[in-house]
């Protein structure tokens, strides 16, 4: 690992800088999987599946995070399927229910304190290094309960044509749980200048617990969908695709929460920093924030009704011999709001993360005055910094979440065409896909004039009186993606002894929103989500895909599979020196910052050329199937993956520029940090089929 822009590290005390270095990150997996089929008539058949999976891990080092700030992952998921298929002359039904039992239980691998390092002035707010993890390196998520599904086909009905008739319905109950962090842990922030690093921190983040209430928000999930679809042969060339899907789910934790009278109180009380006789709800109004939106009584908030999602899709074959076809669809798609987005509410009030100011000469701060104190070492103790808020609401953060939150959606448009040539199969289509709706969470506190921006800084420390910072969730994330997807493919024949396929995707994708975690709900760099402007997202321009098979001697099948794709790009806010605007226009925010893509160079060089690609993998595999006593059969498989053993970067590093000017080359792939994929491995499978 590196720490931050180029140079910053050497301002770091030397005891921190001795943990910049490699570290290996381990993981380890369990994988069962059992099945069983049992067709007691010619038109019934039973099937009971069931599968086991274990993970444990070591994440989060790499970048700018030491081995101090590693997190241990464990994720469990078990699942229980069983599946009816009835068949009749003219229709099929299949009745499915499903258990499931999963959950994700990250945890920091250091209790205690951890230390966070960062660049004020020209590069505010970036992070040089950290040791040691914030309360909410801890987590736990997860979700039980059973499914049930019932699909119906009729494949014998005509009218000017022939119809194939689909329909379904699903039922979901789930029990969710979610934590979002622990109490164990507390990050400081030091100042890093030009002079080198503040001898005080000037902030720190801990985990407050509320005595008799439970970290852990549940909730009893309940989600229904039905459709309806026709597949219409119109005649011996056209086909048409016409269908409505319905969806409908009840979050109890989010419809039926109340917010705490004390925090509805707060927002009647005086900004503390505004004029005499204003309230804190009025330096709201004043900036576009509606506290009413967020207030939820336990019965002013209900689940959307009308997620009714069309679609249409056609095919034309050109000469009624499906040599040459085109084809084409259009339709929206409904998502949903995940939990782990919804609870925070709930999480928040019961096992909040204050955050304290302290009054350093580089970040100076009132004392006394909206969780601003003097530096103390005692401090150092995370029970210390409990005991100070403990029966108060001190630097609390409360989030709130719109009252009338809609389901995101995603609307979709394709155009293309398949053609055989000779042996080949090839398809040329041309995709695109917009999503809107997406909830995020911004900066909800505002200056006692409404502004969001003062001195190029954000009102963070104008939050609501006797509390912390706002935080409010609203819909408004979106994606907009085109795509190009080339295929070909040769299938396997036992006359040729051989099969492959082609598959390349040129992608144009952007966003508002500079996070390059699709996952990341928390967008702060600008006033609102609207005033975020459009740029690329983080997803590859390039990727190839091919893969063989070939009939080997002593009755091997061989196969392989290479990837290739180019840099992912990094999406982000880059500082490099420009003045402050205090208002948000354009792709810069008010402190100058600039909400940018931008892509690395290359790491790595295929057969020809230079080092275009971000992404290099060849999978090699040998198969063998022999048979051991009549109905008994076994297999040998050996898979040798990232055969040339290629390094896959994930982190970046970062040199912006200075006095308003970007580098040439502000972004590059850290050669020290993670990796996706496998290391070269080496694997052996033994099984039996019966």
């Amino acid at each position: 690992m590196a720490g931050g822009p180029a140079g910053s590290a050497a301002l770091l005390p030397t005891g921190v800088q001795s943990e910049i270095g490699p570290v290996a990150l381990p993981f380890r997996e369990n994988d069962w999987f059992g099945k069983i089929d049992y067709e007691p008539t010619d038109k019934d058949r039973f099937e009971m599946s069931g599968k086991y999976r274990d993970e444990t891990q070591v994440s989060g080092i790499g970048g700018v995070t030491t081995a101090s700030a590693a997190i241990n992952i464990n994720n469990t998921d078990k699942r229980f399927d069983m599946r009816w298929d009835h068949s009749a002359y003219s229709w099929f039904n299949r009745l499915q229910f499903t258990y499931e039992d999963a959950f994700y239980a990250p945890t920091p691998a250091v209790l205690g304190a951890g230390n966070q390092y960062t660049l004020t002035g020209a590069q505010q707010n970036t992070t040089i290094l950290q040791t040691g993890n914030s309360p909410l390196a801890q987590q736990n998520k997860g979700q039980k309960g059973p499914s049930l599904q019932d699909d119906l086909t009729f494949n014998d009905f005509e009218w000017h044509g022939d119809h194939v008739i689909k329909m379904g319905i699903k039922y979901k109950a789930v029990d969710l749980t979610a934590q979002d962090s622990g109490d164990a842990n507390a990050l400081f922030n030091y100042a890093v200048t030009s002079a080198g690093t503040e001898a005080i921190p000037y902030q720190v983040q801990f985990g407050s617990p509320t005595p008799g209430q439970s970290p852990v928000a549940k909730s009893s999930d309940k989600q229904f969908g039905t459709y309806i679809q026709d597949d219409w042969a119109v005649n011996d060339k056209l086909t048409l695709n016409l269908g409505v899907r319905w969806d409908y789910e009840s979050t109890p934790s989010y419809l039926n929460f109340i917010t705490p009278a004390n925090v509805v109180a707060a927002f009647a009380m005086q900004d503390p920093n505004a004029p005499a006789g204003q309230t804190y709800a009025q330096t709201l109004a004043k900036g576009g924030v509606n506290i009413n939106d967020y207030i939820s009584t336990g019965n002013n908030r209900s689940a959307p009704k009308n997620n009714f999602a069309p679609r249409l899709g056609f095919s034309y074959d050109m000469n009624g011999d499906e040599n040459h076809v085109i084809f084409g669809g259009i339709g929206r798609s409904f998502d949903r709001n995940l939990y782990e987005t919804l609870q925070v509410e709930q999480t928040k009030s019961v096992l909040s993360q204050p955050t304290l100011k302290f009054n350093t000469p580089d970040v100076p701060c009132p004392v006394g005055v909206n969780s601003g104190y003097a530096w103390d070492p005692a401090y150092l103790d995370i029970a210390t910094l409990q005991a100070l808020v403990a029966g108060t609401n001190t630097g609390k953060e409360v989030d709130m979440v719109n009252n009338s939150l809609k389901t995101p959606y995603s609307d979709q448009f394709s155009i293309g065409m398949r053609n055989k040539i000779g042996d080949w199969n090839t398809s040329a289509t041309i995709a695109r896909i917009n999503s809107h709706d997406g909830l995020v969470y911004t900066l909800g506190n505002r200056y006692p004039d409404g502004s969001f921006w003062q001195n190029g800084s954000q009102p963070w420390g104008n939050g609501i009186p006797g509390f912390g910072s706002m935080i409010i969730g609203n819909n408004g994330l979106e994606t907009r993606t085109t795509q190009l997807l080339l295929s070909a493919e040769k299938p396997y024949t036992k006359e040729s002894h051989w099969g492959a396929t082609i598959a390349y995707t040129l992608t144009h994708s952007s966003q508002n929103n500079d996070n390059s975690d699709p996952t990341d709900q928390y967008a702060f760099d600008f006033e609102t989500i609207g005033n975020y402007p459009f740029t690329g997202s983080g997803v590859s321009k390039q990727r190839l895909v091919m893969t063989g098979n070939l009939d080997g001697p002593w009755g091997f099948v061989f196969g392989g599979k290479l990837t290739l794709a180019t840099p992912v790009p990094d999406v982000n806010i880059a500082f490099f020196g420009a003045p402050a605007t205090n208002q948000d226009s354009g792709a810069n925010n008010g402190a100058g910052g600039r909400s940018v893509t931008v892509t690395p160079p290359g790491t790595g060089r295929f057969l020809l050329g230079g080092k275009i690609f971000g992404y290099r993998d060849i999978d090699l595999q040998a198969t063998k199937n022999f048979k051991v006593y009549n109905n008994l059969n076994a297999y040998v498989r050996i898979d040798l993956i990232n055969a040339f053993n290629w390094k896959n970067y994930t982190n970046y590093l970062e040199t912006w520029g200075s006095n308003g000017v970007l580098n040439k080359t502000p972004v590059i792939y850290n050669p020290t940090g993670d990796i996706t994929g496998y290391t070269r491995t080496l694997r052996v499978s033994l099984g039996m089929n019966f």
